[in-house]
């Protein structure tokens, strides 16, 4: 990392802006060109859990290839300055690495929908029966992850 300074390597920290964060962007790629997407998510420790149609670019790509990035970010604010080389970015994020696995079992498939719902602060029972099946759940074991934050984090307050 360029910035040191502005890196951050706490696992505590890193789970807070995981569960913070609103979107998370998935990095995938299909053997020839880089897709990200946005997706909604739920954070349970050391798993990313996302939700999609079973079909689709995404599920295509997944399937073919598993390994993927992830980028979350919050507090983003331009910081506007009296000349161009004085205007900065605010921000807090968090970019990592795992390997993605279309969940089968239908109690697996709910728990990763109940990280969904927790996240967004939404019920976590009543998944229509008939819903379910028909949902793909993506649970992505995180392999590696760092964030980085400006201003960087110890001067948060």
């Amino acid at each position: 990392m360029r910035k040191k300074e502005r890196e951050i390597t706490d696992q505590s920290v890193l789970e807070q802006l995981l569960l913070r964060a609103k979107v998370c962007r998935l990095g995938l790629y299909d053997g020839q060109w880089p897709y990200v997407v946005p997706v909604n998510f739920g954070y349970a420790t050391g798993r990313l859990y996302i939700h999609s149609s079973l079909k689709g670019r995404k599920m295509e790509i997944l399937r073919a290839n598993p390994r993927v990035c992830f980028e979350v970010d919050s507090d983003v604010e331009v910081v506007n300055g009296e000349k161009p080389c004085d205007y900065t970015t605010n921000y807090k994020s968090v970019i990592g690495f795992g390997t993605a696995t279309l969940l089968a079992d239908e109690a697996e498939k709910l728990e990763g929908l109940r990280a969904i719902m927790r996240r967004h602060g939404g019920p976590v029972e009543g998944f229509r029966p008939e819903v379910v099946p028909k949902t793909a759940v993506i649970r992505i074991d995180i392999t590696s992850m760092t964030g980085k934050a400006n201003p960087p984090y110890e001067d948060w307050e």
